[in-house]
């Protein structure tokens, strides 16, 4: 298994602070985000490489980064080629170039690199295995202005996912998905099938809500919580939580 990293966007609602820095990288409790889920993901016996997925603008800051790494696992850095943020590729179309340019014949555990956790991904990793299907994590949101603003999903009493729907007007239901998923390669493989047939390419979640209405695909309830980094007020709420506070 692969893990791809999202990591090429430009983080525009944290400007100054991600204008010539990418947040994947920036500071939390004394060690950039990216560590704080790699240092897990690298000790998962499936995972037997990582790709982190950049821009051309901060590709440097990764590769600084990885030089710096003592990862188990090897790391590789890609530049997706954009430049700023007009002419990002979006999350979807990232993880069909990583999958095509280094021609990766592997499962996927596709994640954003914006993100922390409290749990292991060794659990969903092993949810994944049992139902040996493509998977999403799915956590209970009851507050509807964050469910606008996500992916929700249905599903039934032993996990297939029946409805799945990008940041709805109207949700269905109250689960909401985080960006992480697991990919079988058959179905990885059909990225571009999808694009070709309307899928988004901006959210990660697009392709494995496409996805959902071709094939079976499960979702594991998070045994933990997870914290999206993506103003100044959800990333000095982290840094509280972590024990260093942002200026």
């Amino acid at each position: 298994m692969i893990c791809i990293v999202l990591a090429a966007g430009y983080a525009t609602r944290l400007y100054p602070l991600t204008e010539n820095f990418p947040k994947p990288l920036l500071d939390v409790g004394g060690k950039p985000i990216l560590d704080h889920l790699l240092n897990d993901i690298d000790k998962q016996g499936d995972i037997k490489g990582i790709v982190v997925i950049s821009n051309h603008k901060f590709i440097s800051h990764f590769e600084k980064w990885k030089n710096e790494r003592s990862f188990k696992n090897p790391i590789t850095v890609l530049d997706d080629g954009s430049t700023d943020n007009d002419d990002r590729l979006g999350a979807v179309r990232d993880i069909e170039f990583a999958v095509r340019e280094l021609d990766i014949k592997d499962d996927l555990l596709v994640i954003a690199g914006d993100n922390v956790v409290d749990f292991s991904f060794g659990e969903f990793i092993d949810f994944a295995g049992k139902k040996d299907t493509s998977c999403v994590m799915c956590h209970e949101e009851h507050n509807i202005d964050k469910l606008r603003k996500t992916a929700v999903i249905t599903k039934t009493d032993d996990d297939l996912i029946t409805s799945y729907e990008e940041k709805p007007y109207d949700p269905k239901g109250c689960l909401a998905v985080p960006p992480f998923y697991f990919y079988k390669n058959k179905d990885a493989g059909r990225i571009g099938e999808a694009i070709l047939n309307g899928c988004g390419t901006d959210a990660p979640g697009s392709f494995a809500a496409w996805l959902s209405r071709q094939t079976e695909v499960y979702a594991w309830d998070m045994s933990g919580k997870r914290y999206d980094i993506g103003d100044m007020e959800s990333y000095r709420a982290v840094q509280r939580i972590f024990g260093k506070k942002v200026k």
